[in-house]
């Protein structure tokens, strides 16, 4: 790369601590020499700079990486750097054909979304967890390890507690345009939980945005990944507590009915989930045997199940209740065949947690409840 003349602005402690990471990594890899670092800056007036370039010789071939760092990195942080890229080869401050320069980027964290655009468009990377791809001609390096405790925190977090209010809210609406204090109102959340939401999709490149200041509106352009993604998330989310009965008044095929006279008649909130509530909305199965419900605990509560002669069990439930704080973890419930269920995206979840055949039956009301892939 052609140097440009710059102030000596040296590169910051934690950025040289990652790279350092990468070199050792290398240096632990059979048939590669690495050269120590140049530690480079280019003309702070474009903007655009590498944060060090690293001479290595792999499988007996040159190879220079022309590394920037981050803490964290995003699709979005990706699109600029690509964007970077092209604007250093317009201006031919390095040869984007040749066959030695490979552009690198080294974080602590990368999300699984910008590895995969880093793949595509032949960019390097390596994380401090271990993952490490390197796309040299002859010489294709490929490790992935588990995420670090900063990126599963960080992505367990969007999908916990409120926060899940204001994707569901987003999922459930796919297609419409929000204000943020529109999608407050909506998932029953502060304006600066929403913020938080929609700050962290937009760094995942899952929301596209449009106008600026309160009057900004943003839409969920990536529904499919945002849902697979929580599925994905579910083994490290706390788990509903089930308190299971069996309840003589339930049949099999008389389910819903006495549930929904029982807590109406006692004014309890409450909403149907797992199997039960995908056969209302997308019919699979010939017959479901147990009923699962969100509620609020309380005296009221406990009148209901005593009208339905509910009684505690450890097996041959037919009746399992969640216990939930707040009707913000009922959000979009739909009043459908005689009683209240869980919204489609919440069942959808559910039934991930469930057994049988109950991921059968999460694929199927995908196919039909939910309007998107």
């Amino acid at each position: 790369m052609n140097n440009v003349p710059s102030p000596n602005i040296e590169t910051p402690y934690r950025e040289r601590a990652l790279i350092g990471q990468l070199l050792d990594a290398l240096r632990s890899l059979p048939d590669i020499f690495v050269n120590p670092p140049r530690w480079e800056n280019l003309d702070p007036a474009l903007h655009s700079r590498f944060d060090a370039e690293v001479d290595l010789i792999v499988a007996g071939r040159e190879v220079t990486l022309l590394i920037e760092a981050k803490k964290t990195a995003y699709p979005r942080d990706v699109h600029q750097l690509l964007s970077q890229l092209r604007f250093l080869s317009r201006h031919d401050f390095l040869s984007s054909n040749s066959p030695k320069q490979i552009s690198f980027l080294v974080a602590e964290a990368i999300s699984p979304g910008a590895k995969e655009l880093l793949r595509s468009e032949r960019v390097g990377y390596y994380e401090s967890s271990g993952s490490l791809f390197l796309p040299a001609r002859g010489a294709y390096l490929y490790i992935e390890k588990p995420p670090t405790k900063i990126a599963a925190k960080s992505i367990k977090s969007l999908f916990s507690g409120r926060r899940a209010q204001v994707l569901q809210a987003l999922l459930l609406h796919p297609r419409e345009w929000f204000g943020g204090n529109q999608l407050a109102e909506k998932a029953m959340v502060s304006p600066a939980t929403v913020s938080d939401v929609l700050s962290e999709l937009e760094r995942l490149d899952w929301v596209s945005s449009r106008g600026q200041g309160p009057s900004k509106e943003r839409l969920l352009k990536e529904p499919a990944a945002l849902l697979n993604t929580w599925v994905d998330q579910l083994p490290t989310l706390h788990a509903p507590r089930l308190r299971r009965f069996y309840a003589p008044s339930l049949k099999k095929d008389h389910l819903l009915q006495p549930l929904d006279h029982a807590f109406s008649n006692h004014k309890v909130d409450y909403a149907i989930s797992y199997e039960v509530a995908a056969q209302c909305y997308a019919p699979y199965l010939s017959e479901v045997s147990q009923v699962r419900c969100r509620l609020i605990p309380g005296p009221a509560a406990e009148a209901a199940l005593s009208d339905l002669g509910a009684r505690l069990v450890t097996e041959g439930m037919n009746l399992a209740v969640i216990e939930v704080k707040s009707l913000g973890e009922m959000l979009f419930r739909e009043y459908l065949h005689g009683a209240w269920l869980a919204n489609p995206i919440q069942v959808y979840l559910d039934l991930f947690r469930s057994e049988g055949r109950a991921r059968e039956m999460a694929d199927h009301l995908r196919k039909a409840k939910i309007s998107f892939p």
